[in-house]
């Protein structure tokens, strides 16, 4: 077998691999990634790409050290969820960094942030004066999450005592031009009522919509591969998801 194609096998066995693994250690290394797991990720990924092109050493060496490595993560994603210090110490924990418009400088000192980094998040948050900040906590992935005192903040319906109407999720009946087949049974409906609906709005078939969603109003929201069609369709007999 000559070398572009043991590449190849490699690259195949790599990514496979990585993939499963990465299904295994969960959302979590994307969703609330700390510096901890930004440097874990970095790793796998790193034995992964040795395992593609390093042509000197065995593929199986870098394989056993990417499920080494994988097994690690998960008992370390273990361990934190049970025992809370261990994920203080290896995650750290939310810190107030700001209060009644007051800068903890103790804090910001000990945690080494600075403050620019901190005016800079603050305006991230639309926040251009401290004295309207009721706290400001630095999460631990990094991120500023700020409360603004109560008259600060944005007046709501609820404050009005105004009357809202549901909101809700849409469901999807149609993606790139595939009727959602389970969505459109949840509903209780069948293609006859769909294409009813797409004939109104002037389509033939579903394969001619790139989108179609069934908003909570009753409404049939269609956006075609034509942008010439594009239209929003009424539908009075919906009230599923009211």
């Amino acid at each position: 077998m000559n070398e572009a194609a043991v590449v190849l096998v490699r690259a195949i066995i790599a990514f496979g691999s990585l993939l499963i693994f990465a299904r295994m250690l969960g959302k979590q290394q994307v969703s609330q990634i700390t510096f901890f797991d930004y440097i874990l990720g970095i790793t796998i990924g790193s034995i992964a790409a040795s395992l593609t092109t390093d042509m000197n050493s065995r593929a199986w060496t870098h394989w056993i050290g990417l499920i080494a490595w994988t097994v690690m993560v998960l008992l370390l994603q273990k361990i934190t969820i049970k025992w809370r210090k261990a994920s203080i110490y290896l995650d750290g924990e939310a810190v107030i960094v700001v209060k009644d418009g007051q800068i903890m400088e103790e804090v910001m000192s000990k945690l080494r942030y600075r403050i620019t980094d901190l005016q800079e998040q603050l305006r991230e948050k639309g926040v251009f004066d401290l004295h309207e900040v009721e706290f400001a906590i630095l999460e631990r992935d990094g991120k500023l999450s700020v409360a603004k005192k109560s008259e600060y903040q944005p007046v709501t319906p609820k404050d009005l005592k105004l009357q809202t109407s549901y909101k809700g999720l849409g469901i999807e009946l149609i993606y790139d031009g595939e009727v959602v087949e389970q969505n459109l049974k949840q509903l209780g409906h069948d293609h006859d009522w769909l294409n009813e609906k797409l004939k109104t709005a002037g389509y033939s078939s579903p394969s001619e919509v790139f989108l179609a969603i069934l908003e909570t109003n009753g409404s049939l929201f269609i956006d075609g591969y034509r942008d010439s069609i594009h239209s929003s369709v009424e539908i009075s007999d919906y009230d599923g998801l009211r």
